[in-house]
């Protein structure tokens, strides 16, 4: 085994500004992460790998960002669920949500049954339309090239409930495997590429830690540490990892973070809140992730 991996999981607006907070907090304490050898995003996770890998971002700058009032990020309003231009009302992925998502995943078989049941809900529901989302995609990106760095995005066919994970080897454009990592069924609309339709990564697992073996050191940040039926959680996933002999170390949110996201994970006025959890969060790990970084 050899190399890096940072895992950056699922958790709607509240996951990408808690993950940007504990980044920038073990950033300030030494441990810098976004020199893994490879990134691997999902959903919330795919935006935020986006801007680490792309060189284009600082931490810091990324931090700042997440705090600015929601109204000073035109764009982002129907990407997280607040509004734009007043259009249409804020978008929800709140506990009745996970708990609908979760009762599909104790009838499912394995997490290809769920991926399909999850495709055919996701299909069926009325949202806006796909290329809205991609356009607000890619404005909440401002990115449209693959970075040079090793950069992972999950996504699963809504047709046959396989996981795929798109990289620059793909041949599918940044900005389209970003906005179908995260087509939050139900919420976004899927993603139309090569004639499939595409949606959330997260449908298959909130992290996806799995796509990190055969590295030796692993860091998985995950907002949402949901698991259920035959749907692996990030602890149960870094067990596993672990267990093959990689230096493992998996963050979830504490109490406080969990406080912080509110009802609402899809909820731009909670971000702020979410980004300063994250970061104090940051100083409980430190140690036990320089234990795992270090060479």
């Amino acid at each position: 085994m050899a190399g890096t991996a940072l895992v950056l999981g699922g958790g709607g607006l509240t996951g990408i500004g808690w993950e940007i907070g504990m980044l920038a907090g073990l950033a300030e304490a030494g441990i810098d992460l976004t020199d893994a050898d490879v990134v691997i995003g999902t959903s919330a996770g795919s935006i935020v790998g986006a801007h680490l890998t792309s060189g284009h971002f600082s931490l810091e700058g990324m931090y700042a960002r997440q705090l600015a009032a929601p109204e000073a990020r035109p764009g982002e309003g129907r990407a997280g669920g607040g509004r734009s231009g007043g259009s249409r009302p804020a978008a929800r992925m709140g506990p009745g949500s996970l708990a609908r998502f979760a009762a599909i995943a104790l009838r499912s078989r394995n997490t290809v049954s769920f991926g399909a049941r999850m495709g055919r809900l996701a299909l069926a529901a009325r949202t806006a339309p796909e290329a809205e989302q991609r356009a607000v995609i890619a404005r909440t990106l401002t990115i449209d090239d693959w970075p040079a760095r090793r950069l992972m995005i999950t996504a699963v066919d809504a047709a046959t409930g396989q996981r795929t994970a798109f990289d620059d080897a793909s041949g599918v454009g940044l900005v389209d495997a970003v906005a179908a990592s995260c087509a939050v069924p139900g919420v976004y609309p899927p993603v139309t590429l090569d004639g499939s339709r595409w949606i959330d990564g997260g449908v298959h697992s909130s992290a996806n830690a799995d796509l990190a073996a055969g590295y030796a050191r692993v860091v998985v940040v995950a907002p949402m540490a949901v698991s259920g039926g035959p749907i692996d959680g990030p602890h149960s996933q870094g067990a596993r990892l672990a267990r093959q002999g990689t230096r493992v170390c998996v963050i979830t949110p504490d109490r406080a973070a969990r406080s912080a996201f509110g009802r609402n994970v899809l909820d731009p006025a909670k971000r702020a809140d979410a980004a300063r959890a994250g970061r104090r969060q940051s100083t409980a790990h430190a140690e036990k992730i320089h234990e795992v970084w270090a060479a």
